[in-house]
């Protein structure tokens, strides 16, 4: 298989636009929320990055080819991988946030709390590798008895609802821009046609997009291109630097914020065995372990350069399959994000690119996700994937409602999250905003114990279905699915029990032990 093919432009378009989303992200959390100076951030906090990302993306690239050489194929994509997401904004609101608030609250300077902060994320990404790294050596068990259905429901929610969903209401907010690229994309990506001469789809749907924005901005109607000038003081070599002094002082944060780096690196093993189990669906079956072990020891590696935020493999392996993206992709994005990291330019690169300049690519990612989830299993476990995506649901509506509340004003000091809202919520809406978080709370988990399940009932081996229900039982009782709390901005989890939902699945579980004995088994076909 060659190095570059002309699909891994396309790949790359919908990559390097993921990374860029991720480092705006970061951007506003390390320089507005905690307000980083910037020989922190720049100086530190992104080359620190940039070294998890290159080394991640070179090895995935270098795996793809070796699989295609193995199998005398020239049609394998290599695993999307980059920043991790999720832990960019819990790092940056449960762990950073509060250990800056403690440190002024101590009475100390405002240069030195941020370096706690600092010096506390980089524990909890210390403590997020290691899990990662050592859950790579067991997690192939755990894939041995969990059913595709159950693999990749959670993976379909995520694409349809945080992916897809999310960016169509983006398009809609700025129709000239969104709906027209997305019908390109729809064109290219689901008509079965192209561009004349070769030209890629996703550069034109980005070059066009990025017009159209700039266009409305310069013609003074609403648009998503940034009004603030460009700021090129801090562009500059900014290499990456070894801080394992640091590394080492960080190590007294793991136990003041475990429970919070626990279930996020249990979250991550979990989500990176369906990201694997969701290539091999697309007929790229690579090594389990060593896939999710190189994904640790890049989170690692970006902790011992000054990064406080883990690397990830990415879900969406079929969407940059079926866009031609082959191992070229992932070079360029370590291209792309080691240049905008080490350079200072990322502020210029994303004032030149809005992200929803191309977000009609990230619209077909997530419904090919989804298509994928539905269209791999065998028909009669359909019902179980539709029955796993509820959580992710569940998680996308509590998006939504903070999202919806924060805007109301809820998450202030004067105003924060606590219970009393919950039941106002339930007496005057009648909205059960208390199961929609609970349901949230740990949803990669929920997603693959309700699909497992329902593939086992539907299977008729209702003691595997009890088995399963029994591992939601014991998750509950440690606190790592349902269990939420209230912090002023925002619903956590908690790792405290759940006793009623502790109950909940040991009842099902009975269920499944019992009422069969007096029930009689008949042939059965799927039921749609």
């Amino acid at each position: 298989m060659k190095a570059f093919v002309k699909g891994d432009l396309d790949g790359f378009f919908a990559l390097g636009l993921d990374s860029l989303i991720n480092l705006l992200l970061m951007t506003g959390f390390c320089m507005g929320l905690l307000g980083f100076s910037a020989e922190l951030f720049y100086g530190k906090v992104l080359p620190g990055m940039a070294t998890g990302v290159l080394a991640g993306n070179l090895f995935y690239a270098w795996q793809a080819r070796k699989l295609a050489a193995k199998e005398g194929r020239d049609d394998v994509c290599a695993i999307p991988f980059g920043i991790n997401l999720i832990t960019v904004v819990v790092y940056s609101l449960l762990v950073m946030y509060p250990a800056q608030q403690m440190a002024l609250a101590d009475g100390l300077s405002k240069a030195r709390a941020d370096e706690i902060a600092w010096i506390a994320g980089i524990g909890a990404c210390i403590g997020s590798g290691l899990i990662e790294f050592f859950g790579a050596f067991v997690v192939k068990y755990l894939k041995r008895v969990t059913p595709l259905a159950a693999m990749l429901a959670a993976q379909a929610g995520i694409g349809i609802f945080f992916i897809a969903m999310d960016f169509m209401f983006r398009a809609w907010t700025y129709p000239l821009i969104g709906m027209g690229t997305l019908g390109i994309a729809l064109l290219v990506y689901f008509g079965g046609v192209r561009f004349r001469l070769g030209v890629p789809g996703g550069l034109v749907i980005v070059a066009l997009g990025s017009l159209a924005a700039w266009g409305l901005h310069w013609a003074g109607l609403p648009s998503p291109a940034p009004a603030f000038p460009a700021d090129y003081s801090n562009i500059g070599l900014h290499l990456p630097v070894p801080i394992l002094g640091v590394v080492w002082d960080s190590l007294v944060y793991l136990l003041p914020f475990f429970s919070i780096i626990v279930p996020m690196g249990l979250v991550n093993v979990v989500g990176s065995m369906q990201c694997i189990a969701s290539a091999e669906a697309a007929g790229d079956a690579y090594d389990v372990q060593s896939s999710l072990a190189v994904n640790g020891a890049t989170t690692l590696v970006a902790a011992c350069f000054g990064s406080p935020y883990p690397t990830t493999i990415y879900i969406g392996h079929p969407g940059w399959k079926v866009l031609g993206a082959r191992a070229g992709y992932s070079t360029y994005n370590a291209i792309f994000v080691s240049f905008v990291c080490l350079t200072g330019t990322l502020s210029v690169v994303a004032r030149a690119i809005p992200i929803e300049a191309g977000m009609a690519i990230l619209i077909w990612i997530g419904i090919v996700m989804g298509t994928q989830a539905f269209g791999a299993v065998p028909k009669r476990h359909i019902p179980a994937v539709i029955v796993g995506l509820f959580p992710a649901i569940a998680g996308y509506c509590a998006l939504v409602a903070k999202n919806v509340l924060g805007g109301a004003g809820v998450g202030t000091p004067d105003n924060p999250y606590r219970q009393e809202l919950i039941d106002q919520i339930v007496k005057g809406r009648n909205f059960y905003a208390e199961g929609m978080f609970a349901l949230d709370q740990g949803y990669f988990f929920a997603c693959l114990i309700f699909a497992a399940a329902t593939v086992a009932i539907i299977e008729q081996q209702f003691r595997r279905a009890a088995v399963w229900f029994l591992a939601g039982a014991a998750l509950s009782s440690v606190g790592l699915i349902h269990t939420f709390g209230f912090v002023t901005g925002d619903v956590v989890g908690v790792l405290q029990p759940g006793w009623k939902w502790v109950a909940g699945y040991l009842a099902m579980a009975v269920t499944m032990l019992v009422f069969p004995k007096f029930m009689v088994k008949t042939e059965h076909e799927a039921v749609i």
